[in-house]
């Protein structure tokens, strides 16, 4: 199975792609698609749309998993930005026919550390000892994308899957 994991953002969205089967997981690729801070917002989202239809079409995931929406009462802001470049992904994905699944911030820490509140540290030092890096994946973004992805590789393993 070939999971597309990804860390939506409007500046950074970062992706990794993770193969595994009984035998374990293995990194195919990760990234970070960036985006110029100053371009308008729909050539931003456009830059995203056509970076995302690269990777699907070169990677040919069998799923795509995402962090869910979350929005904080300080910074809502953020969360409409988030859900910018969320939307270009799933549409993206659509149009590839890969289905996707959503996770909450605090599951995919927890099902990595054990802890939903894991820094971003956390984060980078499990997914490098979980595949065996040589180094610390950065940035952050990337670290998390492989995160979502083996989240969802354990939500598998124990059938707790629910699409969209």
């Amino acid at each position: 199975m070939r999971v597309l994991g990804i860390d939506p953002g409007l500046e950074a969205t970062g992706y990794g792609i993770l193969e595994g089967d009984k035998e374990g997981v293995t990194l195919v690729e990760a990234g970070v698609i960036h985006t110029e801070g100053k371009a308008p917002l729909e050539g931003r989202l456009s830059e995203i749309a056509g970076e995302m239809a690269g990777i699907l079409a070169q990677f040919n995931p069998d799923a795509v998993a995402i962090e869910d929406l979350y929005s904080h009462y300080a910074h809502p802001k953020t969360a409409i930005i988030m859900a910018h470049a969320r939307g270009i992904v799933f549409l993206k994905a659509a149009e590839a026919g890969a289905p996707v699944y959503q996770y909450a911030a605090t599951r995919i820490k927890k099902s990595l550390t054990g802890n939903g509140r894991a820094s971003k540290h956390q984060i980078q030092m499990m997914i490098k000892s979980t595949l065996c890096l040589k180094a610390i994946p950065e940035p952050p973004d990337v670290a998390d994308a492989l995160a979502t992805a083996l989240c969802h590789y354990r939500a598998v393993e124990k059938r707790e899957v629910v699409a969209g």
